[in-house]
């Protein structure tokens, strides 16, 4: 079991926001919770969110998130759905009034693990998850109440034996060495040296490219080129944020791109806006929350 006193992160305040646009803004809406999975899960798990919020009467909240290249199983109101990795090179959530939603990031390939598939998923695709069986209604209302109440370790316990089950019926060996691969192979993408190319991520793992290209094209659904171009946008659109003065140029250089288009095209198809936009955007809202700026 996890431990509740170190297991959670206010994941707005403080670690890393990699895919949630202009996290200062975005405190402004909502509460995000990030919780660890308990061990036995963290194959198929990276992490869970909680996220809750009270907005005035009338009021909305649009978040745009750039997402990462991996499914979710989300309860909400109208029960307890199972994301695919979004089509499209964004995604926009639009909140109103208050509620929660308590969600579980899968790892690479597991949305294709845990729901029993022979392919990683149609992009987009978006079902009821059925996999978490006939208990899921009841535990899904008793998470969001636990949410709601400010207790995100406790919603997030609440699903947790469902997880376990599905994972428990879905895993074969071939399932467990894929995840195991897509795992290193994540982990080594996070901590390469800006520029790395598929080539030289094979050779680290000791693989060759096509046998990476092939371990991402039927667990993943995208290419190895495609989740090193991703990793550098988060990379930017985060170091942004944290610093919205950072010279431009420098910022394409440091997170892998050797000339600034490149990576303003790059930026924009995922981000929507110009890096420096994005940049305007986060200066204005990292401004109004420090404190004595607002009226």
């Amino acid at each position: 079991m996890f431990d509740a006193d170190n297991a959670v992160t206010q994941a707005l305040e403080s670690g890393p926001t990699l895919g949630i646009v202009n996290p200062a803004r975005a405190r402004d809406g909502f509460t995000l919770a990030r919780v660890q999975p308990a061990p036995d899960l963290a194959d198929v798990v990276d992490w869970h969110w909680v996220i809750t919020w009270d907005l005035p009467p009338g009021g909305t909240f649009t978040q745009t998130v750039v997402p990462h290249p991996v499914g979710q199983v989300v309860a909400e109101h109208t029960g307890f759905l199972a994301y695919a990795m979004p089509a499209g090179p964004s995604d926009e959530r639009t909140l109103a009034g208050s509620g929660a939603v308590v969600g579980t990031k899968l790892r690479p390939g597991g949305y294709r693990v845990l729901l029993g598939l022979t392919h990683p998923g149609e992009r987009g695709a978006v079902g009821p998850a059925d996999l978490l069986g006939l208990a899921a209604g009841s535990a899904g209302a008793e998470a969001l109440a636990q949410a709601a109440a400010g207790r995100p370790v406790a919603a997030v316990r609440t699903v947790t034996p469902l997880l376990r089950a599905a994972a428990e019926r879905a895993r074969t060996p071939r399932s467990t060495a894929a995840l195991a691969g897509l795992r290193e192979a994540f982990a080594t993408i996070a901590d390469a040296v800006p520029g790395t190319t598929v080539a030289a991520l094979a050779a680290r793992l000791g693989t060759t490219p096509r046998s990476l290209q092939r371990l991402f094209a039927d667990w993943v659904g995208v290419s190895p080129k495609w989740v090193l171009q991703r990793h550098r946008v988060h990379l930017a659109a985060e170091m942004l944020g944290r610093d919205p003065g950072l010279d431009l140029a420098g910022l394409a250089a440091a997170v892998g791109y050797y000339d600034q288009a490149h990576f303003t095209g790059d930026f924009v198809r995922a981000v929507g806006v110009a890096p420096g936009e994005h940049a305007r955007r986060c200066g204005v809202w990292t401004a109004a929350s420090q404190p004595g700026t607002r009226a």
